[in-house]
């Protein structure tokens, strides 16, 4: 019975890791439709991902203050109900301001329901299986970031280009999640441990750091998803939107199967050579993906090394956190991936910025890979184990 529970929480903290990150980039493989209906520039749609992230990232610790008092199955249900109201707002939206107010809205649902079920996994998994079990759902985290990468263009598509479906697919999925996750999550209760002050774990190290290599991770793959579309229109002259669809959602689509793989790799190799290998692969994707004459082959070749290298240092992150302050898990897990929304909040609108100003992506990527490459270089020197 024990292991039946076991494997049932997995599955509904799997479902709604899937159903809130299908939010994260909802609106990002359709851009150009929204664009063309709502009149607004590139940097305005980055503008619709900071927005979202901003209140996501808002809600990292608060959320995890939550998390530890209530546990995490109550948090997900209060969060998980927000998103589904936030993509209902979304479809009466009738200018960029109500689309951009409720994005911001759904960020504060996102962001609870995320560490609301990173705590509800620490609470009900066996430490044997801690690390496989937030691969796992850190998979699933990405699983639902691609889909939506690559399905939404097909539904608008289908729909007459009517972008309100998109956003009832996603309302659709946010619905479903909750009421499983109402019906079938088995009861989560808050751990007890030594009581750790917020001031402590702000200025711990160890934990800014943890922050700087999801930055790197999680935080790039966001901006370069919410992107990578266009891109690949525009530098490879690709036309066939399936094809193009598929590429794009490859960087998160293959942390499915890399962050369940960096909890496996974790007890052999360690967590710093898990993140400066990642980091390393992030870095030469990035620098090949700015070259402007790519090539469709070795394009499709840069896109596997990043969602690889974006992929596996998911459970080296949340473990450490949760490894430095136990009495305090879902606030430390929570800040490490506050730090890494900062990415997002200033990556992707700068992005659209620089393509806007110099009709190119290169010297976006190149500054994205540079940056990859100093946090690999900072955790060579700065991590002992």
């Amino acid at each position: 019975m024990e292991k039946k529970n076991s494997s049932l929480n997995l599955w509904c903290a799997c479902l709604i890791a899937f159903a809130f990150s299908a939010n994260y980039t909802n609106h990002a493989p359709i851009a150009q439709t929204l664009m063309g209906v709502f009149h607004f520039d590139k940097a305005s749609a980055g503008l619709l991902t900071t927005g979202m992230f901003f209140t996501h990232a808002f809600m990292q610790i608060p959320g995890g203050v939550l998390g530890d008092k209530f546990g995490g199955r109550r948090v997900v249900i209060f969060a998980m109900t927000l998103v589904f109201l936030g993509n209902i707002g979304i479809t009466f939206s009738e200018n960029y301001t109500m689309l951009l107010i409720w994005k911001i809205i759904t960020g504060f649902g996102t962001g609870s329901c995320f560490i609301g079920g990173a705590k509800y996994i620490h609470q009900t998994t066996k430490t044997e299986k801690l690390h496989l079990y937030q691969g796992y759902y850190g998979a699933s985290v990405l699983f639902g970031s691609g889909f939506v990468i690559f399905c939404l263009p097909q539904i608008v598509a289908y729909m007459h280009n009517n972008w309100i479906y998109g956003f009832y697919t996603t309302a659709s999925i946010a619905l479903f999640a909750l009421l499983i996750w109402i019906l079938f999550s088995p009861s989560s209760h808050p751990d007890i441990h030594p009581h750790v002050k917020l001031t402590t774990m702000l200025f711990n190290r160890s934990l800014l750091l943890l922050g700087a290599v999801q930055m790197a991770s999680f935080g790039l793959s966001i901006v370069i998803g919410t992107w990578i579309t266009i891109l690949l229109k525009d530098n490879l002259k690709l036309s066939n939107g399936w094809l193009v669809s598929s590429l794009a959602s490859l960087i998160l689509i293959l942390g499915i199967f890399f962050r369940p793989l960096g909890g496996k790799l974790l007890p052999i190799f360690g967590i710093k050579k898990v993140i400066v290998y990642s980091l390393l692969m992030v870095s030469i994707g990035c620098f090949v993906l700015s070259i402007t004459n790519i090539t469709l082959p070795v394009a499709v070749i840069a896109l596997l090394i990043l969602g690889m290298g974006c992929g596996l240092p998911y459970v080296s992150v949340f473990t450490r956190a949760s490894q430095l302050f136990p009495g305090r898990v879902g606030v430390a897990m929570g800040l490490a991936n506050m730090l890494g929304m900062v990415m997002i909040l200033v990556g992707a609108p700068l992005v659209g910025k620089v393509k806007d100003v110099t009709n190119s992506y290169s010297s976006s990527f190149i500054v994205l890979g540079l940056f990859a490459l100093l946090i690999c270089i900072i955790n060579i020197f700065s991590y002992k184990n």
